[in-house]
């Protein structure tokens, strides 16, 4: 099968490309992106030629990867999904909850198969944390925390991303850590409290099904190297804590890549970080935003 990717950020170039490259289920279907000088160290790495439309890239590709900031992404995801593509989505789905529901809506509708890039989710370690959690919902006898600070954007590739620099911490890593404790303790299903304050330090408390609550810590602009990272659950859940962030993206992406061949291969369009859990988790975002009043 051949995969297209849009975009040539860092993103695109430090774990996308290599990832398509050295993946044995998926051929390199060629680049497209605004800048063609760009887009040719990228499908260098990637494998394939540079397109000068994103249709030619469509008719040139069974998939597409994306690796554009949100506000490109909804508008062609929901242009490739149309045209029968099937999508690798990152994360936001889109630049407002509006778009993203018009983005998940063509997809679904359109049939074709879709995973979005919660990387977290295809690391070994993680992927073990969670199994050794017991199914949910729990109830108020169990809590979750999460924390993620870094530096990211106070140097480095990623501290140009103009989406990044706006929105900070929460766009960017927040649908990581909501996605773990969301898939630990139960779907969230509401906001208790949310506090931005600078640097770019978010507080913020949620609701589980269950009666489990969580409470998450997230910055980007925190002087730390390395990053601080802990997801745990404690309760009538257990005891489980998780400290190791993924040292290798570029393997936890290529596992992505293998699920969705999988799904693919049997017709099946629901995977379990498909665009509907994209979507589930931009609505507790905007929930976020709006309850810390941004």
């Amino acid at each position: 099968m051949r995969i297209g990717l849009v975009g040539a950020g860092p993103w695109a170039r430090s774990v996308h490309a290599p990832a398509i490259a050295g993946h044995p289920r998926w051929t390199a279907a060629g680049v497209w992106a605004r800048r063609p000088a760009m887009a040719a160290e990228v499908a260098a790495i990637s494998g394939g030629p540079v397109h000068d439309r994103f249709d030619d890239l469509l008719d040139a590709a069974d998939a597409v990867a994306f690796a554009v900031p949100p506000q490109v992404q909804g508008e062609l995801a929901a242009r490739a999904a149309a045209a029968g593509k099937h999508v690798v989505l990152e994360k936001p789905l889109a630049a407002d909850l509006a778009a993203a529901e018009r983005a998940a809506a063509a997809i679904d509708d359109a049939g074709v198969c879709s995973a979005t890039v919660l990387t977290l989710r295809f690391d070994p370690a993680i992927r073990s944390w969670l199994d050794a959690v017991p199914a949910g919902p729990h109830g108020p006898d169990s809590t979750g925390t999460a924390r993620w600070l870094s530096g990211a954007l106070l140097g480095g590739p990623f501290a140009t991303s103009a989406w990044r620099a706006e929105h900070g911490a929460l766009l960017d890593v927040g649908p990581h850590l909501i996605d773990l404790l969301d898939a630990a303790l139960g779907p969230v299903t509401g906001v208790d409290q949310a506090r931005r304050d600078e640097p770019d330090l978010w507080r913020i408390g949620l609701a589980h099904a269950g009666g489990a609550r969580s409470s998450l810590t997230l910055s980007l602009r925190i002087p730390v190297d390395p990053t601080e990272f802990e997801v745990s659950v404690v309760g009538a859940a257990g005891r489980h804590r998780l400290d190791t962030r993924p040292a290798d993206p570029v393997a936890c992406y290529a596992r992505l890549l293998d699920d969705l061949a999988d799904a693919v291969a049997a017709g099946d369009p629901r995977l379990p970080v498909d665009a509907r859990r994209a979507l589930h988790l931009q609505r507790i975002v905007d929930e976020v935003r709006r309850t810390a009043g941004q």
